[in-house]
């Protein structure tokens, strides 16, 4: 992802924990809030320390990216989304990532708007 598609200062993180929606299932707790004036959606990740070692936690950030990337075009482009891993995304493959995240971002009506659902 490009530079400008990240959430990567604190205070951006807690912008969209005040002021978003929220959704999550036993995989994920996603945060989404609407910014108009903004171009293009931005993603932020965070996996704790909790869920595994380096190895894991990156490889858990790759898949979620990766998912994203994929489902660009179904977003809309003036969303702030933050993204939290829990413990069951250590042994996920990236198809289970890819479902995961589906299921829980067609329940976020900010982000499911635009999907006609």
């Amino acid at each position: 992802m490009r530079k400008e598609q990240r959430i990567k200062k604190n205070k951006e993180f807690q912008h969209v924990f005040q002021g978003g929606k929220s959704m999550a299932n036993r995989q994920f707790v996603i945060y989404a809030l609407e910014k108009k004036e903004q171009p293009q959606f931005r993603i932020g990740l965070s996996v704790s320390k909790k869920i595994g070692n380096a190895v894991t936690r990156n490889r858990i950030k790759r898949l979620v990216r990766q998912a994203f990337l994929e489902m660009k075009e179904q977003l809309p482009g003036y969303v702030d989304i933050v993204v939290i891993a829990r413990k069951p995304t250590a042994e996920m493959t990236y198809e289970e990532v890819e479902k995961s995240l589906h299921h829980v971002i067609r329940k976020i009506p900010v982000l499911s708007k635009t999907r006609g659902n």
